[in-house]
């Protein structure tokens, strides 16, 4: 998917007023090169909405061709800032990627399944939305699929349970994934199980 924007001269406050007024949404192309810190170096550039709008609403992560000023880089979006009242789109951060080189990215997880504890009653909590993996970008899912058919009632998921071909976890193996709560039916249906268990 092509993403076109130009290059931007000037930074900070004032000029990325001046570019919303315009229509246009600031940007950053962060890639191997890095500061004099040590931190990443971004190129600043700018993308009309029109432009950004392929990418951004969709809950898939989508490889971009940004060409910018005529030169492509192949990347993947990083992260959107948001306008807190007005949901407008503030600001995107892209990453360049290489064929041959790992990238840590969050993919959105997919709980796929009935899960056994919500038919029991209780109720499915998923926890994160998204887990951080390591991987060449040509490994990396849409969605990180989660099969949740045999969870019971107070039951984990955690990242350091879940096994994908090609990918590490970068998030925590302790973060809980999701959970089955249990709910004042599912609490009711397991008195009464154990009430006629103790009749008999």
């Amino acid at each position: 998917m092509n993403v076109i924007g130009q290059k931007r001269a000037e930074t900070g406050k004032k000029a990325t007023k001046l570019l919303r007024k315009e229509g246009l949404i600031p940007c950053n192309l962060y890639g191997e090169a890095k500061d004099e810190n040590g931190l990443p170096k971004a190129m600043s550039f700018a993308c009309s909405f029109n432009e950004l709008r392929k990418v951004v609403y969709t809950p898939h992560i989508y490889l971009v061709n940004l060409i910018i000023d005529g030169e492509s880089h192949t990347a993947v979006m990083k992260e959107l800032q948001f306008h807190p009242v007005t949901d407008a789109l503030l600001h995107a951060d892209f990453y360049e990627v290489h064929e041959e080189k790992p990238i840590t990215i969050g993919v959105p997880v997919k709980l796929c399944g009935l899960a056994q504890g919500v038919r029991d009653g209780g109720r499915m909590a998923l926890i994160v939305r998204k887990v951080n993996v390591t991987a060449l970008y040509q490994n990396i899912p849409e969605t990180l699929d989660i099969d949740v058919t045999n969870m019971k009632i107070g039951k984990s998921i955690k990242v350091g349970d879940l096994h994908y071909e090609g990918l590490e976890m970068a998030t925590s193996k302790e973060v809980v994934v999701c959970t089955i709560k249990a709910t004042r039916k599912s609490n009711a249906a397991a008195a009464e199980e154990t009430e006629e268990n103790a009749a008999e």
